[in-house]
């Protein structure tokens, strides 16, 4: 069971931190190799160090998904490494937030760039890799449990990530006939770096002290505390394996209760 991944090509986006470099390091452990994709020029301290433990099955990619020239670049690096990606994490995603009438253009398609438009378009040619090298893989999209509901000051992000859940159902029921697997994750409150900024922004447009944010969605958890990236990898390793054999077209919570579906 330690070794569920065992000889699989992993490529997981937005994975210099958080829980996409959580995922990578438990899907090393569970013996996948993995192409490691961030949008920085050079790793993350952290993502060098998960690199340097593991140099033989593990490297970086520098990516922006925005740019489908990119991704083409990144897919052909990942493949002439590893060979064809067999598990797609597709996580990397932005987050910004104003109030619905202050909201402008440029936040919708700063957001829709990576979250929707980078998140399709990393799949789709995942799938096609998968579909042409005659892989029965497994993608896994990273939405929210801001795509379950909308929330006020969080307009673009929610509708961003309920496109995610809508395009892993539309891939899993195209993907079928392939034998490839298309599911997702959504996440509720992570515990990660980029909480500092939601922090922040949720303090200057609801006049709360820095941190009483944080503080008190954690404890409204049902579990009663926020979630770590750790808590998704779990998750993360059971959709890529071959226990989730049966299992496509579903949007996992992993959010301590705080969706119920």
């Amino acid at each position: 069971m330690t070794r569920r991944l065992e000889g699989k090509h992993a490529l997981l986006t937005g994975a210099g931190g958080g829980i996409g470099l959580a995922v990578a390091r438990a899907y090393l452990e569970a013996g996948a190799r993995c192409s490691l994709v961030d949008v920085a020029v050079e790793p993350s301290r952290e993502c060098a160090a998960l690199l340097d433990a593991h140099a033989e099955r593990c490297h970086y990619l520098a990516a922006d998904i925005s740019t489908l020239a990119q991704i083409d670049a990144m897919l052909r690096a990942a493949q002439a490494r590893f060979g064809p990606v067999d598990i797609l994490f597709n996580n990397a995603a932005m987050f910004d937030m104003a109030p619905l009438l202050d909201s402008d253009e440029a936040m919708y398609d700063k957001l829709f760039a990576v979250n929707v438009k980078g998140a399709f378009f990393v799949m789709q040619k995942v799938l096609a890799q998968m579909v042409e090298a005659g892989v029965k893989g497994a993608v896994i999209n990273m939405a929210s449990q801001a795509g379950r509901r909308g929330e006020a000051l969080v307009s673009h992000y929610c509708a961003s990530k309920a496109a995610v859940i809508s395009y892993t159902q539309s891939a899993a029921l195209a993907m079928a006939p392939q034998g490839i697997r298309v599911n997702g994750i959504a996440p509720g409150v992570i515990d990660t770096p980029m909480w500092g900024q939601v922090d922040a922004l949720f303090a200057k447009y609801e006049n709360l002290p820095q941190g009483e944010k944080k503080k008190r969605v954690g404890e409204a958890v049902p579990l009663g505390r926020m979630g770590s990236p750790a808590d998704l990898c779990g998750a993360a390793i059971f959709l890529a394996s071959d226990e989730a054999a049966y299992v496509t077209a579903q949007t996992l919570n992993v959010d301590g209760g705080n969706v119920m579906s």
